[in-house]
């Protein structure tokens, strides 16, 4: 990484314009599979949901081998999925109503029932010792609590708001996309409480991210846009997608400085920079491809898609890892 670096810099030096980011695909092996949600261990490996066949899968991205686990519960339609402290692999078993554990090492899952109002899980985090997820068709957010097994659930605030991307935040609060309305929602973990935040009239939030000043970066997929909110004002920002109308959909921030998301309506993954306010447009190779969701490998220096629609993962060499300070 070293030899990278030095070589990145030297190009600079010489006024050579560094190479265009690319998306790197992996295909998924096994038949019918539907790969909705991807995470990333601390070794590097890369785990995601094959939401049709319910299977857990994993890459190593060091040598492309794939395995893959099925669900102890037929047809549970794992959803989004998080990788624990511990290196365990929680997921939503979204067609069933349950919170999955993979043991990484062994593969073993073990699996913990949802009550009602919590029937459809749908995106996770594991946040102060608990797993948390939305509920989107219930309009719920709750959490579970891996050691005691106990489960909350809350009602989200405003009627038919639809709970769907979930993050947390450095400050030790959640951040909620409501989908169902132009709001965002920022909830007390200590006691369950969310507090909404407005935003344009007609905005229909679907993920998002919390960056290192605070501010909450949202795609808004229903009228193509990138937004960010400052939480301390409750001023929001707006920058129209290449695409327009284009379903902006997942988003991550990558080590880059830039903020990655995907426009599902074109097939493409769009690298906004804050600073210049410029917009660049990375193809997808496989045409088809939506990115629900993605995740950055912040020690890498890369971001990690699931393909949906194309039997793939995909990557991104952003650059920027903590692995080439070392």
């Amino acid at each position: 990484m070293r030899a990278v670096l030095l070589a990145c810099g030297a190009a600079a030096a010489l006024g050579i314009a560094p190479s265009a980011p690319t998306v790197v695909e992996y295909v998924i092996p096994r038949p019918g599979n539907f790969p909705h949600d991807p995470t990333v261990a601390k070794d590097g490996s890369v785990w995601y949901t094959d939401q049709n066949n319910s299977y857990i899968g994993k890459l190593d991205p060091e040598t492309g081998k794939i395995v893959d686990y099925p669900t102890p519960t037929a047809g549970s339609g794992p959803h989004g999925l998080v990788a624990g402290p511990d290196g365990s692999i929680w997921y939503t078993g979204q067609g069933v109503g349950l919170i999955g554990r993979v043991n990484p090492r062994t593969g073993a899952i073990q699996e913990y029932p949802l009550p009602a109002g919590a029937r459809n899980p749908h995106t996770p985090i594991f946040h102060q010792g608990k797993v948390w997820f939305t509920d989107a068709n219930n309009n719920t957010y709750g959490s579970l609590d891996p050691t005691t097994k106990a489960v909350k659930v809350y009602q989200a605030p405003t009627s038919g708001s639809v709970p769907y991307g979930i993050v947390p935040a450095k400050d030790g609060s959640i951040w909620i996309a409501h989908l169902g309305t132009n709001k965002l929602g920022q909830v007390d973990p200590a006691t369950g409480k969310l507090r909404e935040f407005v935003l344009p009239e007609g905005a229909r939030p679907r993920r998002l991210q919390v960056g290192g000043d605070g501010t909450i970066w949202y795609t808004d997929y229903g009228r193509g846009y990138l937004g960010a909110l400052d939480p301390r004002s409750g001023k929001v920002r707006e920058w129209r997608s290449p695409g327009g109308d284009a379903g902006p959909y997942g988003i991550a921030i990558g080590t880059d400085g830039r903020i990655w998301y995907c426009e599902s309506g074109t097939g493409s993954m769009v690298a906004f920079d804050p600073r210049s306010e410029k917009m660049e447009v990375v193809a997808i190779p496989t045409p088809g491809a939506i990115v629900r969701h993605m995740q950055t490998d912040s020690t890498r220096g890369r971001i990690w898609l699931a393909l949906s629609g194309t039997a793939r993962l995909g990557k991104i060499e952003v650059g920027g890892g903590l692995a080439g300070t070392q």
